[in-house]
């Protein structure tokens, strides 16, 4: 038996992680055509929570709180969302019934416009499949790792779809009289062509929020000047601690900064007669009224302190990311602690933070949202015409594997690439590893059982 040449390894490689890859980009496609046009469906599904009818003087956040804890007692208040404009609602965020629930209310009356489960509605289920399948780390090892060998996937198809004297017929467009296999596999190839540039983009933004890579990735460039924590009470958590699968609370650029504690006797000058079960909270009001004072863009949160000395956090992640801002004020002397801003982000944190904006269709209104349809809608039709043509193409009662031809140039540059990839991402290392090995195993027992059989 003939060894197996680099080509027709290479090819496994590409096939077999194609099958492993495809299911994942058909998901990430369809929850990202969801959770890219929240704003209109959020609009069609809930206008009767979102729009109010401007009537006279808006409550303060105060009295909105106030209106809520009357009308639901047992509520716990952990985030509140100002109205964004006269037409809008408040939106405050509580524990309720054991869930996390949404609260919307009238900010002039204070009425209760109703609810909605914080973690159980479409949006927030497309954002937690899209992140982690819903199943928590393990749904975010196995994103990034899909995304990954996605980024494998477009070089090596690349390096397969190369033109070797073709003409433009089947290699920049596709021969739409053909029929079959041919016809499909021109739809694979060239919309995998056409779309490889944006894919790779939306692969390598979207990498940089997954839990391993990422925060690696965060780790090394995420880096602010040390002295703007010198003087500040540091916990031993970080303010990614606010962001979760089903909602994002911080920029990305900041997650990795020190979330600051309270000081329980600030409010009282450090008089040590100001024991910390007597100091009182600042009022929401106030720390709305720091928000506006220091310029910041409507459509911010306010997280609330979760304990003693937890701080309000005043945060946008917006979709100009020019606009966003991370504030951390004291809860019971309203001093701000940290206030980082679009200006106190490196270079790759702009990169990083701009390409997000655009990877969610956030960055320049409808026609990005437009532009990001167009490519979910190109890695949907590169992912099923590739499980066509190998449905089309496999014998009957096989598997299937393709041959490759093996006049292919440029191999070695092709394993440099890979091994390069394994070393830059490696999750895709270690599966490539796996794949190596289990590979080897095959042909021995495969080799063995000839040998076997002629013997």
């Amino acid at each position: 038996m003939s060894k197996p040449s680099f080509y027709n390894l290479a090819w496994r490689w590409h096939f077999y992680a194609g099958l492993f890859v495809i299911p994942f980009m058909v998901l990430l496609s369809l929850t990202g055509i969801v959770y890219l046009f929240k704003p209109q469906l959020d609009q069609l599904m809930y206008a009767e929570l979102l729009e109010v009818q401007p009537a006279g003087v808006v409550l303060s956040a105060d009295q909105q709180l106030a209106r809520l804890q009357q009308a639901l007692p047992q509520v716990q208040v952990s985030q509140y969302l100002p109205p964004e404009s006269a037409e809008r609602s408040a939106q405050f965020v509580a524990q309720f019934d054991g869930r996390k629930t949404n609260l919307f209310l009238d900010p002039y009356s204070g009425a209760l416009l109703g609810q909605q489960d914080a973690e159980n509605n479409l949006q927030a289920i497309a954002r937690a499949l899209h992140g982690e399948l819903m199943i928590g780390p393990l749904g975010d090892r196995l994103i990034e790792l899909a995304a990954g060998w996605g980024i494998v996937l477009v070089v090596s198809g690349l390096y397969l779809w190369w033109p070797r004297g073709q003409g433009g017929a089947g290699v920049l467009w596709p021969r739409l009289a053909a029929r079959g296999r041919l016809f499909w596999r021109d739809l694979h190839a060239v919309s995998g062509f056409w779309g490889s540039a944006v894919l790779l983009f939306m692969l390598l933004t979207g990498m940089t929020w997954t839990g391993f890579w990422g925060a690696q990735f965060a780790g090394a460039w995420n880096h602010f000047p040390a002295q703007m924590w010198d003087a500040v009470p540091q916990s031993d958590q970080l303010a990614r601690s606010l962001n979760s699968a089903s909602g994002q609370t911080v920029a990305w650029a900041v997650e990795n900064t020190p979330l600051p504690q309270s000081d329980p006797h600030a409010a009282h000058h450090g008089h040590a007669a100001a024991a910390p079960a007597t100091a009182e909270r600042i009022g929401l009001q106030l720390v709305v009224d720091t928000a506006s004072r220091l310029g910041v863009h409507p459509g911010y949160s306010v997280t609330l302190p979760g304990d003693a000395k937890g701080v309000f956090t005043i945060a946008i992640f917006a979709d100009d990311p020019r606009n966003d801002a991370t504030l951390h004020l004291d809860q019971y002397s309203g001093k701000v602690l940290a206030d980082i801003r679009w200006a106190d982000y490196g270079l790759v944190a702009r990169a990083v933070e701009s390409g997000a904006m655009l990877h969610e269709g956030r960055m320049f209104g409808l026609a990005n949202q437009l532009l990001m349809l167009a490519v979910c809608l190109l890695i949907l039709l590169g992912s099923l015409s590739g499980l066509l043509m190998w449905w089309k193409r496999r014998p009957q009662g096989r598997f299937g594997v393709p041959p490759l031809r093996h006049d292919l140039p440029l191999w070695k540059g092709g394993v440099a690439i890979m091994l390069g990839l394994g070393l830059l991402f490696p999750l895709v290392g270690a599966s490539l590893l796996l794949a190596l090995l289990l590979e080897w195993i095959g042909q021995r027992l495969t080799r063995r059982g000839a040998e076997a059989v002629a013997g």
